[in-house]
């Protein structure tokens, strides 16, 4: 990720963290709309699932210019999803899912750049996340 890039995702979302919760329900709404079957994945309170996804979401976003210094943590993250059921097609779906909510949260200000910044951002952590669920798998 460029310079750039980590301010652009920083800027855009200092704009959406006020909004979390609903942005959260954005977000949980559409990823079942997606795929009704991971609604199935989900048993707990949402609400409380949607601030722990908020959570992560400013740690990762306080943390772009120091990636080295959250990778274990994404690991980690990676590795519980696979006792979740989770596959690698999987997050191609959450991926969607997270621009389409920044999108309805940003509204204009989701341009082409703050979406490819987040796009990046997103292949990048989602990477290290499916680079350790094989690794637990193997």
């Amino acid at each position: 990720m460029t310079p750039e890039q980590v301010t652009l995702v920083k800027d855009s979302w200092a704009q959406v963290s006020p909004i979390s919760e609903q942005a959260a329900e954005l977000f949980y709404n559409r990823l079942f709309e997606l795929n009704p079957d991971y609604r199935a994945l989900f048993t707990g309170d949402m609400k409380s699932q949607g601030k722990m996804l908020m959570s992560m979401l400013n740690t990762a976003v306080a943390s772009l210019d120091r990636l080295d210094a959250i990778v274990p943590a994404v690991q980690a993250l990676g590795q519980r999803h696979v006792g979740y059921g989770v596959q690698e097609q999987d997050y191609a779906v959450v991926g969607e899912a997270l621009l389409w909510t920044l999108g309805q949260g940003l509204g204009e200000d989701f341009t082409d750049e703050v979406k490819q910044a987040w796009t990046e951002t997103y292949t990048t952590l989602a990477g290290v996340m499916i680079e350790a669920s094989k690794a637990e798998v193997a």
